[in-house]
Order: structure tokens, then C-alpha cells, then sequence
């Protein structure tokens, strides 16, 4: 019997290690990918025309958004793809029209390093978070709107996602005060704050349908969470810390980025379906570490960012 998850090729155009990974939720989108890095850029890729073989790279750098001074910490995308947000480590985020390549604007207002940022499914709304322990609310003319104080996180802002239901919207945040929180969109409100994680909070998503969060740490869990209810359902161990996690959109699959490996886990049966490792790297003695993860729209290509600057691809069979 085939592995249920097969290496599929490797993407090399940054000069840094990989930091964040999105992909379009659209399939008839013409960018497949984009990737932000350590080498202060974010590329965006698009499908290799000329490949003629499974040997061949998959995709291929169309642009490379420059302009930022720091590390990218996150990437975001609009619903329809066409527009990306960064935030960096310059202490600012920044959107990008990625048909042109050029800034629309910059975001100016957290006191310290960017780690966080996401879109609202209507596109109409930005949220950001940082190492000022702030959580910011923006519109898309760079202006920021709100800051979130009240019942907000006591450290650090490490993750931000929404929800992708349209109705009652929420957004959910992770900090370095090793809790999540589950925000109103319509008037910013705590909702939940989810307790349990014995480490900060490295990753938050939300899954396909709005009904549940899943949260990871550095202590080697992640966390089921009920949304609406606010209630632990389970935990998965990993034995090591977790850099960022994300749900399979056709699957009941959750995908962990660890240290040494990306672990698949089947969410009803609560096993692990795969653990795939990076290939051996001629001249280096250790195995590069795993910091971000994407799925493609339609649940069949895992992507997965390395600490040696590549993003490895995974074909998923059916």
C-alpha cells in the first residue's frame, strides 16, 4: 500500500530560513504559493508550465516583494489572492498588490516587532499582533483602528487567525501567556480564553466549517478546542515543541510542523497518519527544522518550510 503522503519536489529562491507560508483558497487562483523568510523578502510562486516530469519543481518564483528592514514573522492573503499582507520584525506590516508587486501601504503603530497578522474573510478587516503585546485592528488604508486592551494578552502576541465563518465572525490569538483567545469581530469582546498549554502559544487555526480551534504550543501539544462553546475536547502530544499547525481543508487531518518532523494526525481516529522527515542535505550534519506549513485549497499539496531556507513540497494521495 502507497504512503498516503509522497515528497513531491523542493522550492529554492530565499537567502533565509522560511518563516511563513500561505496559500490561496481558491483553486483557480494563478499564485499557488507565497513564502515569507528570514532574508527579509516574500516571493510569490506559480505553477512550473514547463514541467515535464515529477522531477521537475512544481512552482517558480513569479515576484519578489522587497522593502522590508527586519525578518518576515507572518504572511496573509485577501480572499480573492490578489493582495498579500507582511509583518516583519521592522516593527511594521505592509500590503502588496502581487499581480504589480507593488506596496499599496505600510501599517505603522506597534512599539515592537510584528509576529502576526491575518485578513478578514470579508477583507475588510486586518488584525496584528507583536512583541508590544498588543492587538491591533486596521483597515486596509493602513489605518489603525482599534487596539484590543481590555481582557488582551498579558505577553507577547505570537498568532492570529479568523475564523472563516461568515456569520457571529471571530478571530482567535495565541501569546506567550501560554493562553488562547477567542475575539468577536463585531465588537472586539473576549469571548473565551482557552487555558491548558503549559508553554507559549506558537500557532492557532481554525478549521474549515468555524466549528473548531486548534492550538499549538511549545510544549508539545496541541489542543482541540470547541469554538462557540469554549471547551477543551482533546489533546495530542508530540513530544517536542511545535512550530505551527494548520487543518486539511478536504480531511479531518491536522498537520503539526515540529523540530525534527511534520506530523499528520487523523482527528477522529486520533492516530498519526504520516511523519515526514526532510531529506539528508549534503553537508549538514543535523536534519533542517520545520517552522511553517500550507495547504493548497483543494487538500492534495502540502507545503512545508524549512530552517534551510527551501520549502519542500508534499503530494498527497487519494
Amino acid at each position: 500500500m502507497p504512503d498516503p503522503i509522497q515528497f513531491g519536489g523542493q522550492l529554492d529562491a530565499h537567502r533565509g530560513a522560511i518563516t511563513s507560508l500561505v496559500c490561496p483558497q481558491t483553486a483557480d487562483s494563478a499564485v499557488k504559493l507565497v513564502s515569507g523568510s528570514r532574508d527579509n523578502t516574500i516571493v510569490s510562486w506559480v505553477a512550473n508550465e514547463e514541467r515535464s516530469s515529477d522531477a521537475d519543481v512544481p512552482a517558480v518564483p513569479a515576484r519578489r516583494l522587497e522593502g522590508h528592514k527586519g525578518f518576515i514573522s507572518d504572511v496573509a492573503l485577501s480572499n480573492n489572492s490578489e493582495f498579500a499582507l507582511s509583518a516583519s520584525w521592522d516593527r511594521s506590516l505592509r500590503l502588496w498588490n502581487l499581480k504589480s508587486g507593488g506596496l499599496i501601504c505600510k501599517f505603522i503603530g506597534h512599539t515592537n516587532d510584528v509576529l502576526t497578522c491575518a485578513f478578514s474573510p470579508d477583507n475588510r478587516h486586518i488584525i496584528s499582533g507583536g512583541r508590544d503585546s498588543k492587538l491591533k485592528v486596521w483597515n486596509v488604508r493602513g489605518d489603525c483602528v482599534y487596539t484590543l486592551d481590555r481582557e488582551s494578552h498579558t505577553d507577547w502576541v505570537s498568532c492570529v487567525r479568523f475564523s472563516p465563518a461568515t456569520q457571529n465572525p471571530v478571530f482567535v490569538s495565541g501569546g506567550w501567556d501560554n493562553v488562547v483567545k477567542v475575539w468577536s469581530l463585531t465588537d472586539f469582546r473576549c469571548l473565551h480564553t482557552l487555558r491548558g498549554h503549559k508553554g507559549y502559544i506558537s500557532s492557532v487555526t481554525v478549521s474549515p466549517d468555524g466549528s473548531l480551534c486548534a492550538s499549538a504550543s511549545k510544549d508539545g501539544t496541541a489542543r482541540l478546542w470547541d469554538l462557540s462553546r469554549g471547551e477543551n475536547m482533546f489533546e495530542l502530544s508530540c513530544d517536542e515543541p511545535i512550530n505551527q499547525i494548520a487543518f486539511s481543508p478536504s480531511r479531518y487531518w491536522l498537520c503539526a510542523a515540529t523540530e525534527t518532523k511534520i506530523r499528520v494526525w487523523d482527528l477522529e481516529n486520533k492516530n498519526t497518519v504520516a511523519d515526514l522527515l526532510p531529506h539528508k542535505v549534503e553537508g549538514k550534519k543535523s536534519l533542517p527544522s520545520c517552522t511553517s506549513i500550507a495547504w493548497s485549497a483543494d487538500g492534495m499539496t502540502l507545503y512545508s518550510g524549512f530552517t534551510d531556507n527551501s520549502v519542500r513540497v508534499w503530494n498527497i494521495n487519494q
